[in-house]
């Protein structure tokens, strides 16, 4: 549970939005929208992580953005896109 709420704020520092979430078998999938420079120091903590935490691997899929976003958010596991 700390990951996602460490990188809620890790988001929000850097002027990120988007989501992160849980995923039923342990991974943590988000979305990240924001200049591609703010993106990148959220992506490289995310491969670090919080303190106490076990980061195994960080897959990227890179997509359009949508502009949808005006915040970033936790959401739960079953939570729609």
């Amino acid at each position: 549970m700390a990951f996602r709420y460490y990188t809620r704020d890790v988001a929000r520092d850097n002027e990120v939005y988007g989501w992160v979430r849980n995923l039923a078998d342990g991974r943590v999938e988000a979305l990240f929208e924001g200049k591609e420079e703010d993106v990148s120091s959220v992506v490289a903590w995310c491969r670090k992580g919080p303190p106490a935490s076990r980061v195994d691997h960080v897959q990227i899929q890179e997509e359009k953005p949508t502009g949808e976003f005006t915040d970033f958010d936790v959401r739960f596991t079953g939570s729609s896109f």
